[in-house]
């Protein structure tokens, strides 16, 4: 017999219940970063291919990527870039059979975060002092 009750109950595991543990959540963003990365990459592309194509190009592509808007592309980039090779990283040390029980995988998730954040800040450091 149907069960008539069906359509009532919640999905299983559902997300006002469960909460992702934090090796899920940075698996997540490095999918993200990953495909975040193209920002960057398309900008820079574009200030490159106009340097080459006219003053005009150029002086156009130059002033996005010295704007608000740019800073914030590049700078959202290099971090994603810096999380992507954390997180590869880590996935080759995976792959190899360590770093899987629990207590290790959410240091390891930890350590990505702070890792990539503190490579950003020291990158930024490097860009604006030199």
């Amino acid at each position: 017999m149907a069960d008539v009750n069906r359509g009532n109950r919640p999905l299983s595991p559902h997300l006002q219940v469960y909460r992702l543990p934090l090796a899920a959540i940075t698996s997540i963003m490095t999918r993200i970063t990953g495909h975040a990365l193209v920002a960057g990459i398309l900008l820079i592309v574009w200030w490159l291919t106009a340097a080459v194509s006219s003053p005009w190009a150029f002086a156009c592509a130059d002033w996005v990527v010295r704007s608000w808007l740019g800073f914030i592309i590049l700078t959202g980039s290099m971090w994603a870039l810096w999380y992507h090779l954390l997180a590869g990283i880590r996935h080759l040390f995976y792959d190899a059979g360590h770093g899987l029980e629990i207590e290790q995988a959410q240091k390891s998730s930890q350590a990505l975060i702070a890792g990539s954040v503190v490579l950003a800040v020291l990158t930024l450091i490097v860009f604006f002092v030199f």
